[in-house]
């Protein structure tokens, strides 16, 4: 059995998250990465005899549209498949479910469904430091038991109980538009690592508001800590999020 990850993780929190899950399920032999605006995603085929983790972030308890539209290009072939779901601690929606078709349409054959929390990928107070050690804890344990299922007579039965809604809750733009300041020497990284290629790379500065998801990887890569949300705006997402964040939430496990 070959584990192959596909992953979108545009800041890093989902990719942890997949990576303790596959890592103890098997060592990966592959790596997709779904934040690639250049990969050939209509080129990768897996077949039966694959586990494949499937691991995207919850943007506003929905799939990225742009991680959904890249993982339907993906050709599973009855590919088994461990969907993850990763959140900022406030909620995760709709996410699953949605992930659950986009995959099923793609040819995976759903075993397990993980929902895990890592930090906020705007909000830095929220979550902070997680997946830390006691998400990993959890996160091993969960696959112990899917590989325990696996390895059992149901193996190829689907989770239940997977939470969400159909119809799927509306999707919201992102408000939240990164630009670049005076600190910014136009070195053009953030353009080109841009998942939605929102950023004009001959004025980096700029971003296509049209374009951009919110995902805040220019943010997080910028070597001159160049691009930033507004503050009023980050402020004011803060106080509205206080409350549904307050309470630490652990890991969850469909089988």
């Amino acid at each position: 059995m070959q584990v192959v990850q596909i992953v979108f993780s545009p800041t890093g929190g989902t990719q942890r998250v997949a990576d303790i899950i596959a890592g103890a399920l098997g060592k990966p032999a592959e790596r997709v990465d779904l934040t690639s605006p250049t990969a050939g995603f209509s080129s990768v085929h897996l077949d039966e005899e694959d586990l494949v983790v499937i691991a995207v972030p919850s943007y506003g308890g929905r799939v990225p549209a742009l991680a959904a539209e890249r993982l339907a290009q993906v050709r599973g072939h009855g590919a088994r498949a461990v969907l993850v779901c990763v959140y900022g601690n406030r909620a995760y929606e709709d996410t699953l479910v949605e992930l659950e078709d986009v995959a099923s349409a793609a040819g995976f054959h759903e075993v397990a469904a993980v929902a895990a929390v890592a930090e906020h990928s705007i909000l830095h107070q929220y979550a902070t430091g997680r997946p830390d050690s006691a998400d990993r804890a959890e996160l091993e344990g969960f696959a112990r038991r899917i590989a325990e299922k696996l390895a059992g007579q149901n193996a190829d039965a689907a989770p239940t109980g997977v939470p969400g809604n159909r119809p799927y809750k509306q999707a919201g733009g992102s408000a939240m538009v990164p630009k670049g300041d005076s600190s910014c020497v136009a070195c053009g990284l953030c353009a080109r690592r841009c998942p939605a290629q929102a950023i004009d790379p001959a004025s980096p500065r700029k971003t296509d508001p049209e374009r951009c998801i919110g995902c805040m990887r220019c943010v997080s890569e910028c070597p001159q800590g160049a691009r930033k949300v507004s503050g009023a705006l980050l402020k004011a997402a803060g106080l509205a999020l206080r409350k549904a964040c307050s309470e630490r939430k652990g890991c969850e496990l469909y089988l």
